[in-house]
């Protein structure tokens, strides 16, 4: 009985043929990494939540404008009609009925928009934390290679040894605590001066 291997995952075009087995192969490890994630975060998304963004899909429209317009023409039309026809108004001006169910379909609609809103900007969190790793790994990966760089220089014989306080600096890599807490001083720096400068053009 014969077994059937699994296929392995499609490489990316390479008209040119540019590029070599093992480019393309990080290139589709990339290519997956990405699409894994998404589909993972779309596995989470439950039933409720798929429904309600439908909606708002369709609320972002601008035939749902027209449709509210033509509900609000109607509803007036209607109660106009009646009131021409001899028969009870069911709504007189101001139109108290239309203007709560136009304030309730309001409401409904911000809630929507503002459930989906809040999913996307958990999503746009993660990959702003994925976006910091790669280039917390990117810069240690620089470093590296300005260190390999600096020791090569060394030990080359026709190649005069100098200090480089410039290079020195750049060989180490920058600790990702320091910078935060970096920032983090600057923005209360930046607060205070802010309250001062406030305070003062209130006084004065």
């Amino acid at each position: 009985m014969s077994s059937k291997s699994a296929d392995p995952p499609a490489s990316p075009p390479d008209p040119e043929g540019k590029l070599f087995g093992s480019e393309r192969d990080q290139i589709s490890r990339n290519i997956d990494a990405v699409l894994d994630f998404y589909s993972r975060e779309d596995k989470k998304i439950s039933r409720w939540q798929r429904i309600l963004e439908r909606f708002s899909l369709f609320i972002g429209q601008p035939v749902f404008l027209g449709f509210i317009l033509l509900f609000v023409a109607f509803w007036i039309f209607a109660d106009r009609a009646a009131r021409h026809f001899g028969m009870a108004e069911f709504d007189p001006p101001p139109f108290f009925w239309l203007q709560g169910i136009v304030g309730l379909g309001a409401l409904l609609t911000a809630t929507v928009v503002l459930i989906k809103q809040n999913r996307l900007a958990r999503l746009d969190e993660q990959r702003a934390h994925l976006d910091l790793k790669v280039t917390l790994l990117t810069e240690q990966k620089a470093a590296k290679l300005i260190d390999l760089l600096e020791e090569l220089r060394r030990d080359l014989p026709n190649v005069r040894n100098r200090h480089d306080p410039e290079a020195a600096a750049l060989q180490r890599s920058m600790n990702p605590d320091l910078v935060l807490a970096a920032l983090d001083e600057r923005k209360e720096s930046d607060g205070r001066l802010k309250g001062a400068g406030e305070d003062t053009g209130g006084n004065s």
